[in-house]
C-alpha cells in the first residue's frame, strides 16, 4: 500500500518538472528528425569493395597515392568514424593509426552506448542548456549505434535500487525524463519495481531497507569490435586505413595567396617494416584522444594543452555476480561518482573510477582503484554474497580526454561535448565527446574540413550506415552455422554476435575437430568460445601482433587474464605461420603479450595478492590440516614440492595432466621463482583463498582434489572386507 501511495505521490510531483521540458524536447526532436531525413541517403554512390584490402596494400596505396582530400590521425572510434564520414561522401581519405585500431581508450570503456543519466541531471539542476543539448545528441545518435551493427550492440535494461522512500520520485522523476528526450529513440520505457520483484530480477541485491526499484535502458556493445567494424567499413568505401603506421612529423607548405604555412600531409613509419614514407593530403584532421595535445604541438610548440586526461578503471568480476541481462547503477557512491555493475560476455564488469592522470599509451590500473570499486559492489549486494578480491578476473584503466574548449571565454572550463578546432595552419583538431556520439562528432570535424579546405562534397551519408557484418545479420543467423558447418551451439552464437554476417568466412576456414561433435571449431581454451579459426580472421582484419588477438579481436585478455595468457603459445603459432615470424618473433610476440597482461589488464595486481611477504592468517587446526595435504605430495619431508612430486600423485590417483600445464599450476604459487612450492607459500595461498584475495588457485583445487582421492582409495581393512586367504 505504502508503494503504492509513492509511486502515484512521485507522478504528481514529476508532472510538472516533465512538462517543463516537453515542448523543448519536442521541438529539438521534430528538427533533428528534419535534419535526418535530408541527411538519410545511403552511400549508393560510392563504391564498396568487396574484398577487404590487405595491409600490404592499404599501405601502398598511401605511398603511391599523390595526393589525399582527408588525412586523419588516429584510429580509434572517432578518429575511424572520421574516415568513414570522409569516404562515404567521396572523398579520397587515408586514415593512419600509430598502434592497433581501437588500442587506445575506445577499447577500454564501459561498454555502454548511452546518453548520461548523471548529466541529464546535472542539466536540469544547473539549468546547462548545453548539457541537455550533449545528452539530447547522445540519446539520439545512441540509436543509430544500435541501428548501424545489431549484431555488436543491444539494449540493456539497467536497475537503480532504492533504499530511501524520498528517493523513488526523486529518481522517477529523472529517469522519466531521460525517456523523454529520447522522445521516439526511446529504446523501451522505464519502470518502477516493487521489492519483491527487483529481488525477483536481481536476487544478488541487498534486501536490508531496500523500498523498490526502477529500471530503465540504454544500449551495450562490444567496443573494440564495433570500432574495428568502423574502420573495416571505411577501408570497403575506399580509405587506405593503417594499422601500426606512425606519424612522425607533419608537412607544411607555404600558401601562395597568403604566405603562410599550411599543413599539407604527414611523414610517418611503417612500424612493422621499418619504412618510413610522406603522406600528402589537401586536410589533416587530428584525433587522436588522449593524445590531442602531442600532434597539436607538432603543428605549433608553443599551443597550450587542451586535453585534462582522467583515468577510469573497470574490473571483470565472473557471471554469477549478475543476472544475465540486467545492469545496475549505483548513482551515488561514498565519494559522488557513479558506479555500473553490468552483464557483459557473460561475465560482469564494474566501473569506472575517476581520476586524474597523466597520458599514456600503456595505462595501469591501481590496486586503490580496484578496491573501491569492490567496496562499492558490496554496498548493493546481499551479505550472502561475498564479494571476494580473488574473483576478480582482469582490470584495466583507459584514459578519457576531457577537453578545455580554446575558443571559449572561460579556457579553465571542462567542456564534457566534444569541440572541433582548426589551427592558423589549417590542422582539423576533434576532441572530447564520448562513444556514443563518434558519428556526430565525426561528421562535424568532416563538415569543418570541407569548409576550411574547400573540399568538394556534399553532407554526411553515414545516418543509417550498416557497419561491417551487420547487412545480412539476423538473430537466428547462428542457427545457420550450426546446421551448416557443425559447430558448437555457444561458439556459432559467439561468431554471429561478433562477425555478424562474416561469421561465414570465420566458419568456412574452421579446423575439423576429428569428433563426431563438434565437427569443425577447435576452441583457444575450454572456457571461452573462441575458435583457432579466428586468429587466421584476425589477421585479414589487420591483427599483427598477439595483443591485437587476445584484447581487440577477441576479448579474452578482457575477460580473464590466464585463460589469455594460457591461450597465448597457440595464438602465437597460428599467427607466425599466417605472417611468416621466425622463432626469435614468436619468442619476442609471446614476451609482449604476457607483458601486456602483466601491467595493463591487472595481472601484476592480480599476482601481487599473494607474495612472499603474505601475512599467514590460519588458525592452528586449519594449519595443520594444510600440512597434511602438503605432505602427501612432500613424502620426503623435504619441505618443498616440485613438479615431480605432484606427478607421482597424480599417477597414483590415475590422472594425466600435461607436464607444461604442470609447470603453469605451480607457476602460479612459485614466488620466489625457484622451480619448487615450499610449505611456506604453500600455507600463503591457502591463507590468501581464505580471506578471499585469492580464488581459483589451480594447484589448490588439484591437492584437494587428490587428498579426497586418496583418501577414498585407501586400503579397506580385513575385518570389513569379508575375509581373504
Amino acid at each position: 500500500m505504502a508503494f503504492r501511495k509513492a509511486v502515484k505521490g512521485t507522478a504528481l510531483i514529476g508532472g510538472g518538472a516533465i512538462a517543463t521540458v516537453f515542448g523543448l524536447s519536442q521541438f529539438s526532436q521534430y528538427r533533428n528528425k528534419h535534419s535526418a531525413l535530408v541527411q538519410v541517403e545511403a552511400a549508393e554512390d560510392v563504391p564498396v569493395k568487396n574484398h577487404l584490402p590487405t595491409r600490404e596494400q592499404q599501405i601502398l596505396a598511401l605511398q603511391t597515392t599523390t595526393e589525399f582530400d582527408v588525412l586523419v590521425i588516429g584510429g580509434g572510434a572517432t578518429g575511424c568514424g572520421c574516415a568513414l564520414d570522409a569516404a562515404t561522401r567521396g572523398l579520397k581519405t587515408a586514415l593512419l593509426e600509430r598502434y592497433d585500431f581501437s588500442s587506445g581508450t575506445s577499447s577500454r570503456s564501459t561498454k555502454l552506448i548511452h546518453g548520461g543519466v548523471r548529466y541529464l541531471q546535472k542539466a536540469i539542476m544547473k539549468l546547462d542548456f548545453e548539457q541537455y543539448r550533449m545528452v539530447k545528441e547522445a540519446l539520439e545518435e545512441r540509436a543509430y549505434v544500435l541501428q548501424s551493427a545489431p549484431h555488436l550492440s543491444a539494449p540493456l535494461p539497467i536497475m537503480l535500487p532504492i533504499y530511501k522512500w524520498w528517493q523513488l520520485p526523486y529518481y522517477w522523476i529523472g529517469i522519466k525524463l531521460y525517456d523523454l528526450v529520447a522522445g521516439s529513440q526511446c529504446l523501451k520505457s522505464s519502470y518502477v519495481l516493487t521489492k519483491s520483484r527487483a529481488l525477483e530480477l536481481f536476487p544478488m541485491l541487498r534486501k536490508d531497507k531496500l523500498v523498490g526499484a526502477i529500471v530503465y535502458y540504454d544500449g551495450q556493445h562490444n567496443d573494440a569490435r564495433m570500432n574495428l567494424a568502423i574502420a573495416l567499413t571505411a577501408a570497403r568505401y575506399g580509405a587506405a586505413t593503417a594499422n601500426y603506421t606512425e606519424v612522425r612529423r607533419l608537412l607544411k607548405t607555404t600558401d601562395p595567396a597568403t604566405g603562410k604555412p599550411r599543413v599539407c600531409g604527414v611523414h610517418c613509419r611503417d612500424v612493422i617494416t621499418g619504412k618510413e614514407f610522406d603522406v600528402r593530403a589537401k586536410c589533416v584532421i587530428n584525433a587522436t584522444g588522449p593524445f590531442t595535445d602531442s600532434v597539436r604541438k607538432m603543428d605549433d610548440e608553443e599551443v597550450p594543452n587542451i586535453c585534462q586526461p582522467s583515468a577510469g578503471v573497470h574490473i571483470v568480476m565472473p557471471g554469477y555476480y549478475s543476472p544475465d541481462n540486467m545492469g545496475l547503477l549505483d548513482p551515488d557512491t561514498s565519494d559522488g561518482r557513479v558506479i555500473f555493475f553490468l552483464p557483459w560476455e557473460k561475465m560482469t564488469i564494474a566501473g569506472t573510477t575517476d581520476s586524474p592522470t597523466d597520458v599514456t599509451s600503456h595505462p595501469i590500473p591501481t590496486e586503490e582503484d580496484i578496491n573501491f570499486i569492490l567496496s562499492e559492489v558490496r554496498n548493493y549486494l546481499g551479505a550472502d554474497v561475498e564479494v571476494r578480491r580473488g574473483d576478480v578476473l582482469a582490470a584495466w584503466s583507459g584514459i578519457r580526454p576531457l577537453v578545455t574548449d580554446p575558443n571559449s571565454k572561460d579556457t579553465q572550463s571542462i567542456s564534457r561535448n566534444h569541440v572541433v578546432t582548426i589551427s592558423d595552419s589549417g590542422l582539423v583538431t576533434i576532441a572530447g565527446g564520448k562513444w556514443t556520439t563518434y558519428r556526430a562528432m565525426a561528421r562535424d570535424t568532416v563538415d569543418a574540413a570541407i569548409q576550411e579546405h574547400n573540399l568538394k562534397a556534399g553532407s554526411s551519408k553515414t545516418m543509417g550506415l550498416r557497419l561491417e557484418g551487420a547487412q545480412d545479420w539476423s538473430p537466428t543467423l547462428y542457427i545457420r552455422l550450426v546446421q551448416d558447418y557443425g559447430l558448437e551451439s555457444e561458439v556459432a552464437q559467439h561468431l554471429a554476435s561478433t562477425y555478424g554476417d562474416k561469421a561465414f568466412e570465420v566458419a568456412k576456414i574452421a579446423q575439423v575437430t576429428g569428433k563426431r561433435w563438434p565437427i569443425v571449431g577447435k576452441r583457444l581454451v575450454s572456457e571461452f568460445p573462441y575458435i583457432e579459426a579466428e586468429v587466421v580472421y584476425g589477421v585479414k582484419e589487420y591483427a599483427r601482433t598477439a595483443v591485437d588477438i587476445i584484447s581487440r579481436r577477441t576479448r579474452l585478455a578482457f575477460l580473464n587474464v590466464q585463460a589469455a595468457e594460457e591461450a597465448l603459445p597457440r595464438i602465437v603459432d597460428i599467427m607466425g605461420k599466417e605472417l611468416n615470424w621466425s622463432e626469435q618473433k614468436k619468442k619476442e610476440e609471446l614476451e609482449t603479450a604476457k607483458k601486456f597482461l602483466y601491467y595493463e589488464m591487472g595481472y601484476k595486481v592480480k599476482t601481487d595478492q599473494l607474495t612472499d611477504s603474505s601475512e599467514i592468517s590460519l588458525v592452528p587446526s586449519d594449519i595443520e590440516r594444510y600440512k597434511k595435504r602438503f605432505h602427501m605430495f612432500d613424502k620426503e619431508k623435504k619441505g618443498f614440492i616440485t613438479i615431480l612430486d605432484v606427478q607421482r600423485v597424480l599417477e597414483s590417483i590415475s590422472v594425466q595432466i600435461a607436464e607444461n600445464t604442470l609447470h603453469e599450476i605451480l607457476n602460479e604459487v612459485d614466488l620466489n621463482k625457484n622451480g619448487q612450492v615450499e610449505l611456506n607459500e604453500f600455507l600463503q595461498l591457502m591463507s590468501a583463498i581464505q580471506k578471499g584475495h585469492v580464488s581459483g588457485s589451480r594447484l589448490a583445487v588439484l591437492m584437494k582434489s587428490a587428498e579426497e582421492n586418496l583418501r577414498r582409495r585407501a586400503a579397506i581393512p580385513v575385518d570389513r572386507s569379508g575375509g581373504g586367504v
